[in-house]
């Protein structure tokens, strides 16, 4: 009789448990999915990328699920499944930082231009917001549309120091921000715009330039930052392939996943320091 009522006070209680779990789970899974949602959608409208924040929630919802499941029927490891889930997680963020990036990289690359455009119109005799307008129409995205917004935003009544603060924080880099500082000091101390933009265009195009050998002399360097890398997880899958019985522990016993888990540690601590040695900041 106790025996059965002990039995049924712990099924009881575990129920309770699970329920409580799975509710808590619940709501904090709709309610990080709603927050990922509209935080990837403002950051997607930034970069006039516009989608339903609903749709970024059930994407990134999606994402928590299918990332771990994929890894578990590829590996068939608890392991491997379970050091996906943290990486779902940060998947959307991720893919929104890699966009903002490479759209970053794009407005560098044709500022000067813009610039010398810009530079052109003031020298054939157009008002600032004019010139602006001129490079808007004749530049490619995405540079022409933020020049296209600073305009709407100076056409609705904002000032025009406002709408180029409002734009550094949208393009938070050091060369568009000597740009606007250029631009800032030109208009209020006054002096020759067309040829402070000039000098602007050309010394952001010579860093440019210099930029690029240094990409290239240190291609090389980088391209062995990922051999390094990957080479060991090439290994323990040939490895694995190859000697199944020899390879099982490392994936199927504690021991493995800590051997593992050192080996993770180090080879992101090594393609750190390589990638901090072929960094150089101009």
């Amino acid at each position: 009789m106790n025996t059965a009522l002990m039995m049924g006070m712990t099924f009881l209680v575990l129920t309770l448990v699970s329920w409580a779990v799975v509710s808590q789970g619940k709501t904090w899974f709709v309610r990080r999915s709603a927050r990922v949602g509209n935080e990837v959608g403002s950051n997607l409208a930034d970069l006039f990328i516009f989608i339903n924040t609903q749709q970024v929630a059930a994407m990134s919802a999606l994402a928590v699920v299918a990332i771990p499941l994929v890894v578990y029927v590829v590996s068939q490891n608890v392991v491997f499944t379970a050091a996906a889930v943290p990486l779902s997680l940060l998947a959307p963020r991720f893919l929104v930082k890699r966009i903002q990036t490479r759209r970053l990289l794009q407005i560098e690359k044709q500022l000067p231009d813009a610039l010398l455009m810009v530079a052109s119109a003031l020298r054939a005799g157009a008002s600032f917001p004019v010139a602006l307008e001129s490079a808007a129409q004749e530049t490619r995205p995405p540079i022409s549309q933020e020049l296209a917004l600073l305009i709407r935003e100076v056409r609705l009544g904002v000032d025009m120091g406002d709408a180029l603060s409002h734009m550094e924080k949208r393009i938070p880099m050091q060369d568009f921000l000597m740009a606007t500082a250029a631009i800032s000091i030109s208009r209020e101390v006054g002096g020759n715009l067309a040829e402070t933009l000039e000098t602007v265009a050309r010394t952001l195009r010579e860093k440019q330039q210099m930029e690029g050998k240094i990409r290239s002399l240190t291609a090389q360097g980088k391209a062995q930052g990922w051999v390094m890398t990957l080479l060991p997880v090439f290994l323990m899958v040939v490895l694995s392939h190859m000697e199944p019985v020899a390879m099982e522990p490392l994936f199927n016993q504690p021991v493995g996943w800590a051997t593992l888990s050192v080996i993770f540690v180090m080879e992101f601590l090594g393609y750190k320091a390589i990638r901090k040695i072929t960094h150089i900041d101009v």
